[in-house]
């Protein structure tokens, strides 16, 4: 337990020395996954080639939550699939919390 503790507080003076960087690279994933999801509702509606399930999933996983989440309201893209209501708010609840508790540490 007190070697997670030392990584959390490692990790967590990391994330405030470069605080800047941290929310621009956040900002940037957060778009890309905000925009992935507004192409792949456009291309479905086209019935166009579609962005993988597993790709959507992979860059909400990768601290895109907030703009996955995002698109699938905004767009009302993968709201019917239990799949994406489910883990998409469980990575952006995961993600707040690693947040806090790094931030905290």
């Amino acid at each position: 337990m007190e070697n997670i503790l030392l990584f959390l507080g490692a990790v967590g003076s990391f994330l405030k020395a470069h605080a800047l960087v941290v929310l621009i690279v956040l900002g940037v994933i957060n778009l890309i996954a905000f925009a992935m999801y507004g192409l792949d509702k456009r291309y479905a509606k086209n019935k166009e080639w579609r962005i993988p399930e597993a790709n959507l999933l992979t860059v909400a996983a990768l601290y895109g939550a907030l703009g996955a989440f995002l698109g699938m309201q905004i767009f009302r893209h993968k709201t019917k699939h239990l799949k994406f209501t489910v883990t998409v708010p469980l990575f952006l609840i995961l993600q707040i919390a690693f947040a806090v508790v790094v931030m905290v540490v």
